[in-house]
Formats: C-alpha cells, sequence, structure tokens
C-alpha cells in the first residue's frame, strides 16, 4: 500500500474545514489556523491518523472479519460503492436503516426475503401469476435490493464501521457505540471526535477529500486479505510438507519392519541364533555288548 503525501492530500482538499461559527471546539487539536473565517485543518496530523487508521482496518481485514462503509452523502454515494465493491465488504449508500446493527435479525430476515423473492421470480411457476401481482412483487424486490441489496452478504453484524461525515450519520455511530463496534471516521471541524474510535481529521464535503481518503482505506483493507490469502497458502503448504514427512516415515518404518521380519525367518530356516548355531544333543546309544532287559 503506497502511503499518501501532504502534497496529495493538499491538492484534494482534505484540510478545508468549515466556518468558523459552526466549529467544535473538541477539534481544537486538529485545527491548523483559520483563514477568511474558515477553519484550516491540520495535515500532518491527518497524515499521522490516516496511517494509524489504515494499519488498524487492515488487521481488522486480515483476520477476516468484515468493515461496514456508510456514506449516503450524494458526493459520497458513488464513490464509496465503487472502491469497496474491489475488496467485497458491505456498504450502505442509501437511507440508513434504523436499527440495522441494534436489531440485526430483523434486518437479516428482510434479506432473505428479498433472496426468497429473486427465487420465487426466477421459478416458471412466475409467469402463471398475474401481471398485477408480479408488478407488486418486483417493486418490493427493488425497494429491498436498493436498500439492502449491498449488505446481502452480511451474515453477522461487522467487526468495524467506517463513516464519512458523523453528523450525518449520527444514528449509525450510535448504534455501533452500543454494541462496541469500533467507528472509523473521516471527521470535520463542526463535529465531535469523541464519538469516534479511529478518526481521520479531513474534509467530509468534497469529493475529492473522500475519494482519496476512502481509496486509502480500501487499499489497507486489500493488503490485509493478501495478506491473508498468502498466509493460508503458506500453511497448507506446511501442512502438505509435514504430511509428505509423516507419510515417509511411516513407510520407512515399514520397510524396516519387512527387512527385520525377513531377516528373523532367514535366521529361523538356517537355524541361526544370537548365539550362533545350535548345538545338537547326541542320541544316547547303549554301549557295545550290553544286554537288554527285559520287562516284565
Amino acid at each position: 500500500m503506497s502511503k499518501v503525501s501532504f502534497e496529495q492530500l493538499l491538492d484534494a482538499g482534505v484540510h478545508f474545514g468549515h466556518l468558523r461559527r459552526k466549529w467544535n471546539p473538541k477539534m481544537a487539536p486538529y485545527i491548523f489556523a483559520e483563514k477568511n473565517g474558515i477553519h484550516i485543518i491540520d495535515l500532518q496530523k491527518t497524515e499521522a491518523k490516516l496511517d494509524e487508521a489504515c494499519a488498524a482496518i487492515k488487521q481488522i481485514a486480515k483476520s477476516g472479519r468484515k468493515i461496514l462503509f456508510v456514506a449516503t452523502k450524494k458526493q459520497a454515494r458513488s464513490i464509496v460503492s465503487e472502491q469497496v465493491q474491489r475488496v467485497g465488504m458491505p456498504y450502505v449508500t442509501e437511507r440508513w436503516p434504523g436499527g440495522m446493527l441494534t436489531n440485526f435479525a430483523t434486518i437479516r430476515k428482510a434479506v432473505k426475503k428479498m433472496a426468497n423473492i429473486e427465487r420465487l421470480m426466477n421459478d416458471k411457476q412466475f409467469e402463471a401469476i398475474s401481471k398485477r401481482e408480479r408488478l407488486q412483487i418486483s417493486r418490493e424486490k427493488e425497494k429491498l435490493e436498493k436498500n439492502l441489496g449491498s449488505i446481502a452478504d452480511l451474515s453477522r453484524l461487522p467487526s468495524a464501521i467506517f463513516v464519512v461525515d458523523i453528523n450525518k450519520e449520527h444514528i449509525a455511530v450510535a448504534e455501533a457505540r452500543r454494541l462496541n463496534i469500533p467507528v472509523f471516521a473521516m471527521v470535520d471541524t463542526n463535529v465531535n471526535p469523541d464519538l469516534v474510535d479511529f478518526i481521520i481529521p479531513a474534509n467530509d464535503d468534497a469529493s475529492k477529500s473522500i475519494a482519496i481518503i476512502v481509496a486509502q482505506m480500501v487499499d489497507a483493507i486489500e493488503e490485509g486479505l493478501t495478506e491473508r490469502k498468502l498466509d493460508k497458502d503458506q500453511q497448507k503448504e506446511e501442512e502438505e510438507a509435514a504430511d509428505g514427512e509423516e507419510r515417509l516415515s511411516v513407510e520407512g518404518m515399514d520397510e524396516e519392519e519387512n527387512e527385520g521380519g525377513s531377516e528373523k525367518k532367514r535366521k529361523r530356516t538356517t537355524g541361526e541364533g544370537e548365539e550362533g548355531h545350535r548345538e545338537r544333543r547326541p542320541r544316547k546309544t547303549a554301549p557295545v555288548g550290553a544286554k537288554k532287559v527285559s520287562k516284565k
């Protein structure tokens, strides 16, 4: 993952904050100066916080967990959907469905309903339904797909969420905080940074600023997924190598046992033992001229 430079952040307008009268005093540590009544964000702190957030989100992705992206602002929708799709993470760019995290079971039921409607529409019996009913089913599917299509693969609660503009997405942030889900977010000069676990001081209104920050986060996720795949492949190779060595050792033991058995068999056949040849006892014979005593 290539680190974003100070000049790139400057060109994207990441440093532009809100008007002074709209600022939140808790953002004071991240404000560099004021110019023409507009606060200027300290880009050096933005760089540091962005690196910290990328490192953390990379580890989450490397562990195989999901990160949910939330951006319902008009200027952020297309950017987030295009970037996030390349790493296969869930995202919400339409209206935030209330209770999506705190009432996740109900959301999953709606997703299953959408899947059932899709199966019904692919069935041959769908043509036998009246035209009016088909139209109603199609509209319901479109509505569900618009709101929930991007989270269809989210089978459990996400391990983290990334938010653009926490003021607009305050419901999502509140639900995540209630469930102790880490929150990554772009924070402008008019928001409360205490609501976010991993803050990225940046302009959350300009499309260029949103694009450069989201791209960095997605690149970090992609790197984490790549490392996870490499670790799995390496582990698989090590297991295969260990199985091969175990198989060779077992075969070697079998050969030794076979050789030892044949050697014992040969020794039994030839009469050889550990102490050499066996000594044959001489047969007892009567002395010459001795008479046999008959038993009565």
